[in-house]
């Protein structure tokens, strides 16, 4: 005969729980700042790059001229 009663969630699950969400956040929060860092790190790449690719073509303008 089983039991008609509701069970109850234990308080050592609950805190095992709590604890389990709380590290998924976090590893979600550092994952969204490495995401960011690598963003602004090519951003920055890419607009280093453009000033380069400028800089080489009037070098070579004046080698032709």
């Amino acid at each position: 005969m089983a039991s008609t009663g509701k069970r109850k969630t234990t308080m050592a699950k609950r805190d095992r729980e709590r604890r389990l969400r709380e590290r998924r956040v976090e590893k979600q929060v550092k994952k969204d700042l490495r995401k960011r860092a690598a963003e602004a790190e090519a951003e920055a790449d890419a607009d280093v790059g453009v000033d380069l690719d400028v800089d080489a073509d009037a070098g070579e303008q004046r080698e032709s001229a």
